[in-house]
């Protein structure tokens, strides 16, 4: 049985959102390397918002998957 499914990739929130949180953590570790709270800060914000984003995508990946939407 060929299902259109099976050439449908992640969602792209769950790849920029895990992108974004790895560029947060990079920055987190820059800023505190350099003692610059603010960087750090906006880090661990970054993170935060890359966390969400990939689990908004997740969500979407879901709905695909259990209704058999593209998108």
């Amino acid at each position: 049985m060929n299902d259109h499914r099976d050439n449908i990739g992640p969602d792209a929130d769950r790849t920029e959102g895990s992108v974004k949180k790895m560029g947060g953590n990079l920055k987190e570790g820059i800023g505190a390397v350099l003692g610059d709270e603010k960087m750090k800060r906006e880090g661990q914000a970054d993170q935060a918002e890359g966390k969400l984003q990939n689990a908004w995508g997740g969500a979407k990946d879901a709905v695909r998957e259990t209704f058999g939407d593209k998108k």
